[in-house]
């Protein structure tokens, strides 16, 4: 449950990167205890990701995607933050993430809360998240599937679906970070 590609075609607003307003405040608690808001990821960039651990769905493509664009930024010299803001609070605990994170990416900021402080966050970030059913896992969550490219000011420059090929989204994230 996501936005349509029709998105991409719509004329750009002057002000903004994006043709709506997406993202905004944020307070939430990563893999560590610590509690994180989005100006914690303020001064470098950012690819934000909302999923969960455990997902077979798009997590598990979207995720080691936005992992190898965030090193292949790296390659070019750029330094950029990943983020995941679960959409599984009761699965994905700070201990549970504390083991899955760094299964991701070595750097990945994985962030839980309450269920209002992520309502919060994806009604920001326009991502809807809705349980479907269970399977022998656990619960299966529908989900958004854009990873933001988020600014160093922590603005969304622009959204990224995970079909693109690693190498592809490292091309669009670096044209926005080199000319903010």
């Amino acid at each position: 449950i996501a936005f349509g590609l029709a998105l991409f075609a719509a004329p750009a607003i002057a002000a903004s990167p994006l043709p709506f307003d997406v993202g905004g405040p944020f307070t939430l608690i990563d893999q560590t205890g610590e509690t994180r808001t989005d100006e914690s990821f303020h001064g470098k960039p950012a690819l934000l990701f909302f999923g969960y651990a455990e997902c077979q769905s798009i997590c598990s493509v979207a995720l080691p995607r936005m992992a190898e664009t965030i090193d292949l930024l790296a390659e070019q010299g750029a330094d950029v933050q990943p983020i995941l803001i679960t959409v599984d609070p009761e699965r994905d605990t700070p201990k549970a993430l504390a083991i899955n994170a760094p299964k991701v990416h070595a750097r990945l900021v994985a962030l839980t809360g309450d269920e209002n402080a992520l309502a919060e966050a994806r009604k920001s970030y326009r991502v809807e998240s809705k349980l479907i059913g269970e399977d022998i896992e656990g619960p299966i969550y529908a989900h958004g599937s854009f990873i933001y490219l988020l600014g160093a000011d922590g603005e969304v420059k622009s959204l990224l679906p995970p079909v693109l090929a690693p190498e592809q989204m490292a091309k669009i994230a670096f044209k926005y970070i080199n000319h903010p």
